[in-house]
């Protein structure tokens, strides 16, 4: 079977540039420094990561900075408070607080039983019963910009518990396809890397295993939302 997704990463800058050194004001700086400067989104990134919030950008600041973006593959990583930074986290937030009530809005329908839903707007993705919650909400990583995980109604059609892409030419473990070449599968790789999936659903092992052992063919799955960046 051929599939269309997998998990891409590539080296990501502010505004989207993609090289290994950036333009920030008017010096380029090497995204193995550390840089001085303050960035745009610098006291929403000093709250996140708990530092003092003054606006200004200090050494211990950008080290932390630094520490989240290694941890995601955010690139580059140089400790610039900029809007990928700042977007990523503030995702995160909004994961934090749907805490177990992820459909509290009611976008994802209640009325088809069993049912995996995913929100692209929060990055999250949630197994339900009716209105009564069976697994997560979970972190996901969807499709990067112009090729988007496709919303709507879907079900699952294919399960393969080792799949093997013959297009990308790596593993997709877990994989449950619910659109085209489109399926929920684990990857070892920070949830939060830009730019973002091949169209897929990436999920940790543990999730996209707890997946696989709740739903089989012919479930429900629901996809609504848009996705940050795209």
């Amino acid at each position: 079977m051929r599939t269309l997704c997998r998990w891409v990463g590539q080296v990501v800058g502010i505004g989207g540039l993609t090289a290994t050194y950036l333009l920030v004001g008017p010096v380029a700086v090497q995204a193995a420094s550390c840089t001085t400067q303050t960035g745009p989104h610098q006291k929403q990134v000093e709250s996140f990561l708990g530092r003092p919030v003054d606006g200004k950008q200090s050494m211990t600041d950008c080290k932390a900075i630094r520490s989240f973006q290694v941890a995601h593959g955010i690139r580059p990583t140089i400790g610039y408070a900029g809007p990928l930074t700042w977007r990523t986290m503030a995702t995160i937030l909004q994961q934090r607080t749907a805490g177990k009530t992820p459909n509290k809005a009611g976008k994802c329908p209640t009325n088809k039983g069993r049912i995996a839903c995913v929100d692209l707007t929060r990055q999250l993705s949630w197994v339900q019963d009716g209105a009564k919650l069976i697994y997560g909400p979970v972190p996901v990583r969807t499709g990067r910009n112009g090729l988007e995980t496709r919303t709507g109604a879907k079900r699952i059609y294919y399960r393969n518990i080792k799949h093997w892409s013959t297009i990308y030419k790596v593993w997709m473990p877990y994989s449950q396809f619910f659109d085209g070449g489109q399926a929920f599968h684990s990857t070892t790789k920070s949830l939060y890397t830009p730019p973002g999936s091949g169209g897929c659903v990436n999920m940790r092992t543990v999730d996209a295993k707890a997946y696989w052992n709740r739903l089989k063919n012919g479930d429900d799955v629901y996809v609504y939302g848009r996705k940050p960046g795209t």
